[in-house]
């Protein structure tokens, strides 16, 4: 396929996308789209399909996008499924609620990277996260009061 561009004499030309073929061995073309309309309203729409067509890059990543942030999602996934696999949920209770979402935490925290709570609570919030965990586990802000109390509700 590729973008035809037929001159006319007093008038713009037409621009038709087209496909070439062989028949009997000779040359032939074929009419698919007739993009002069397209074209007369914005020509580099054309030119980017044109560009395209012929197997060129319009955009590198690069400048495409722009990476703020990327948090390592892998393990914390892995550990989290693993956790669910053995039924931790059930054990810490049926009920989901910040308490037993902030303990699952601190779980599987420990399994990833065992800190002190003041690190893990940092570990978790959104702003200095080291992973996904705490944005699996729905918990926004984390603090380190939050992780005792979930360790005395465990413990009860």
């Amino acid at each position: 396929m590729f973008v035809d561009h037929i001159p006319n004499r007093d008038s713009p030309p037409t621009v038709l996308l087209r496909e070439a073929y062989r028949e009997n061995g000779k040359p032939q073309k074929r009419t698919l789209a007739n993009l002069t309309k397209l074209y007369r309203r914005n020509p580099a729409a054309v030119d980017a399909l044109d560009q395209f067509l012929k197997g060129r890059t319009l955009v590198s990543p690069e400048e495409a996008f722009e990476i703020l942030r990327s948090l390592p999602h892998g393990h914390a996934a892995a550990v989290l499924g693993t956790l669910r696999r053995l039924g931790f949920p059930a054990l810490l209770g049926r009920v989901s609620s910040r308490l037993r979402n902030l303990a699952y935490a601190l779980i599987g925290s420990r399994i990833l990277d065992p800190r002190s709570k003041l690190a893990t609570s940092r570990t978790l919030a959104p702003q200095t996260a080291a992973s996904s965990l705490g944005t699996l586990l729905d918990l926004g802000e984390v603090e380190e009061n939050e992780l005792y109390d979930a360790l005395d509700w465990l413990g009860s």
